[in-house]
């Protein structure tokens, strides 16, 4: 495994220490993979989410003899939800985001079991808002998460954005674009990093979090970010934004019926943020 699996698979260590023999009667109701996300409910009622990663996988084309290794979502019921999770460690795009997505939902439950000291959890509340930055901060986006673009162009707020794909951007938006092969020279730089959370599935986020100067605010986004903030925290990130899902069922349909955070948030699931306590008292 590349060390870019590291916080995967620490989170994944952590689980069954938290949870104990809570553990054993955890199963996988449902799977869905969806356009955009992917979603896997256990039977005890939680959920959890990862983006799919459409672009990097060849079963984005018609017919590959390669999607014989996809996990057929009908076939996962009952699996033991541990399990599923460590799909996250695999090499398979779908595999691995469905892998995460059960990671998650075991996530929730070990926040509800054990939360973290030094995180407080933050309902309803946009990660973007909680980073507060300041006038003058040198900002850095990794990857093209529209609603932070939008909102920082709104603030006229300056700021670079380092991206695989330069397509995902706006005109507008291209004169702040940077290769994301420059992100040892440009993260540095940075007194905010917003960083997405399918770093996860791509194996960058160690090396972007490491990049990171130690005075730096690093904020994670996204419904593929884990409510178990352990591994993350170890490595300087100091906010983490995804989702709770709250209405499991009607989450899946959504993602089932090709749906995005524009279609679920505020219905079927909820922002939340983790904030490290120690950015808390600063910030005070």
């Amino acid at each position: 495994m590349s060390d870019g699996t590291a916080i995967l698979r620490e989170t994944l260590a952590a689980i069954p220490e938290i949870l104990g023999s809570e553990l054993d009667g955890m199963t996988v109701e449902r799977a869905v993979v969806g356009l955009f996300f992917t979603g896997v409910k256990l039977n005890n009622g939680l959920a959890g989410a990862c983006a799919t990663p459409i672009k990097t996988i060849p079963e984005a084309v018609c017919c590959p003899s390669s999607a014989m290794a996809m996990p057929f979502p009908r076939k996962l019921r009952g699996r033991p939800a541990l399990d599923l999770a460590q799909e996250a460690l695999g090499e398979h795009g779908i595999r691995r985001a469905v892998g995460i997505a059960a990671m998650n939902a075991l996530a929730d439950a070990c926040w509800r079991r054990r939360p973290h000291p030094e995180a407080e959890l933050r309902l309803g509340v946009d990660a973007f808002d909680a980073s507060e930055m300041r006038l003058g901060d040198k900002v850095v986006v990794v990857g093209a998460f529209v609603p932070f673009l939008r909102e920082l162009k709104r603030r006229r707020q300056p700021f670079l954005v380092l991206e695989q794909d330069p397509a995902t951007l706006k005109p507008e938006e291209l004169p702040f674009f940077r290769p994301a092969d420059q992100a040892r020279s440009v993260v540095p730089e940075a007194d905010v990093v917003l960083i997405t959370g399918t770093t996860l599935i791509n194996d960058t986020l160690e090396g972007l979090l490491g990049a990171a100067k130690p005075s730096a605010r690093v904020t994670m986004v996204g419904p593929t970010v884990s409510l178990l903030p352990d591994a993350f925290l170890r490595r300087g990130a100091d906010i983490l934004g995804t989702v709770r899902i709250t209405e499991p069922d009607e989450f899946l349909e959504t993602l089932a019926e090709g749906g995005s955070g524009y279609h679920f948030l505020g219905r079927s699931a909820q922002k939340v943020v983790l904030v490290r306590r120690s950015a808390v008292d600063a910030a005070a």
